[in-house]
């Protein structure tokens, strides 16, 4: 071709009304508004010059419909491709609400299924980085369409290939679910936004003023909704966040989690994890600081932390292993188990289940949140969907009991019965149907009606029922638990038991699927 040419100009002139469109004007734009251009965010998570972009050039389909006038511009409000993340292959969606507001046409749907459909035939990670006004009205049903195969293919994608949701921006309306049907959510504090009915929708049907942050912030996904499983104070952060999630996770549901050397040998650190659990049966501790002293050095990455977080869940990794990890939460609400936190640790369990992370649980649960709000929006069933999905799971699984295990609790949380490949308890558990202080009131009723003193009664009858039934050597002797462990030996413990399940393989049922009490 002759670089002089016309062809070869008409390249060049393409070429260079593209850069013109993503120029400095319009990164000002995004800049002004607290956020991030489009392009800048994969710059920012992808692994330098490992980008491939695929449909830069294409444009809106949308005709002219005398309903807004309609950009011409090159992409149709969304940049996708694949790259490298880390040295793994990564597929990602971008939108750009430089054009056209980021909203969702014919094409721009087009563009998204495009890398979702590659993303899943190659069994490789995908992004969607979400900044968008929603549908585009001038394309109606068009619009719509474009919707519902997106989620039709997050569906299909489920349980297969990690999907991470990144909000950085609005997300409003049926945009939502594609999200919400996704692994992981993350949002940025103060520029992102999710609602399926806006502040003017609230106030035209329900007359109440609120805000967009209000309704629909980090904060409030965070901590009220569980929508979102990670906020941060900026974009910056979040897309920090998004590798670091990423390198606890195989590529698809076929592979294993990527290895990690350690860098530390904490099996010669003197300090045990037991020191943190208090003598006191009733003082509260920070399981947090447990998890800390049994995982590899700062490798605990916690998830969904502020929504119910009487349950701990996170990844972390173990002699270089990623492992997911489920622990009760003493210092909040004594760590008892609630709705919420069942939601909460269920859908945890089944991602990491999906994608053959081992999961550790950490026990130390007094039993299930008492009282007619729990017990009437259906606490029975939620319960159970933390049940299922413990039991469900095939990948290993180990249990220790850090102190409390009390009735229907010790059951759900990864007991032997419903499929825990080991169980260890430390001395300091409590196992039985239920609580010293409970036990005690039915077994002794009688008793503490006629004693002169029923407070040092009860007292003594507890010590006695710790003592003569709850004691963890009874459970280690009949076999319920596999053995009573010294703490300061439980990273190595772990270590070795994880070991010996590597090859870990059960048949299960030839069934369609199990029907989960949603």
């Amino acid at each position: 071709m002759d670089p002089n040419g016309k062809i070869y100009k008409d390249f060049l002139n393409r070429i260079e009304r593209f850069k013109i469109q993503n120029g400095p004007e319009k990164i000002k734009k995004q800049h002004d508004k607290g956020k991030l251009h489009a392009r800048e965010r994969i710059a920012l998570l992808f692994d330098k010059d490992s980008f491939e972009e695929l449909d830069a050039f294409v444009t809106s389909a949308t005709p002219d419909t005398g309903l807004g006038k309609i950009d011409e511009a090159f992409g149709d409000g969304v940049v996708i491709g694949h790259g490298q993340i880390n040295g793994r292959l990564v597929y990602i969606y971008s939108q750009d609400f430089n054009v056209m507001g980021g909203s969702l046409g014919a094409v721009h749907a087009k563009k998204i299924i495009k890398v979702q459909d590659l993303a899943l035939r190659v069994g490789a990670p995908i992004i969607g980085l979400m900044d968008s006004g929603g549908a585009r009205i001038q394309e109606g049903v068009a619009s719509l369409s474009g919707y519902t195969s997106i989620f039709h293919r997050n569906i299909q994608s489920s349980g297969v290939i990690p999907q991470i949701s990144v909000i950085l921006g609005p997300a409003a309306g049926g945009a939502v679910y594609s999200p919400a049907l996704t692994d992981f959510v993350f949002m940025a504090k103060k520029t992102s936004y999710m609602f399926l009915t806006g502040p003017d929708v609230v106030k035209e049907v329900l007359n109440e003023d609120v805000s967009f942050e209000e309704l629909g912030g980090a904060e409030v996904h965070a901590r009220k909704s569980g929508v979102a499983n990670f906020i941060y104070e900026d974009e910056e952060n979040a897309l920090l966040g998004v590798k670091k999630l990423l390198s606890f996770f195989p590529s698809n549901n076929l592979e294993n989690p990527p290895y990690v050397e350690t860098s530390t040998n904490k099996d010669k650190n003197a300090e045990s994890p037991g020191t943190i659990v208090p003598d006191d049966p009733n003082k509260p501790y920070d399981v947090k600081k447990v998890i800390e002293l049994i995982v590899d050095q700062d490798s605990f990455f916690e998830s969904s932390e502020q929504f119910a977080p009487n349950i701990v869940t996170g990844f972390a990794r173990l002699n270089g292993i990623a492992i997911g990890i489920v622990a009760n939460q003493p210092k909040v609400l004594a760590g008892v188990i609630d709705i919420n936190s069942s939601v909460k640790g269920a859908r945890f369990i089944r991602f990491c289940d999906a994608f053959n992370i081992p999961i550790l649980t950490l026990e130390d649960v007094p039993g299930f949140l008492p009282g007619l709000d729990q017990e009437h929006n259906g606490i029975i069933k939620h319960g159970a969907k933390l049940l299922f999905a413990f039991s469900e799971a095939t990948v290993p699984k180990i249990t220790v009991i850090l102190r409390k295990a009390y009735g229907g609790a010790f059951c759900v949380m990864n007991s032997k019965n419903i499929g825990g490949d080991y169980s260890y308890a430390w001395p300091t558990a409590e196992i039985a149907v239920m609580g010293p202080e409970g036990a005690v009131s039915i077994l002794h009723k009688k008793e503490l009606q006629n004693a002169e003193d029923p407070k040092k009664l009860r007292k003594e009858f507890a010590a006695k029922y710790r003592q003569e039934i709850a004691n963890p050597y009874i459970a280690d002797e009949k076999g319920y638990i596999d053995e009573v462990i010294d703490p300061a030996n439980t990273r190595k413990k772990l270590i070795s038991a994880f070991k010996t399940l590597e090859n870990k393989h059960i048949e299960q049922p030839a069934r369609k699927h199990g029907n989960m009490p949603l």
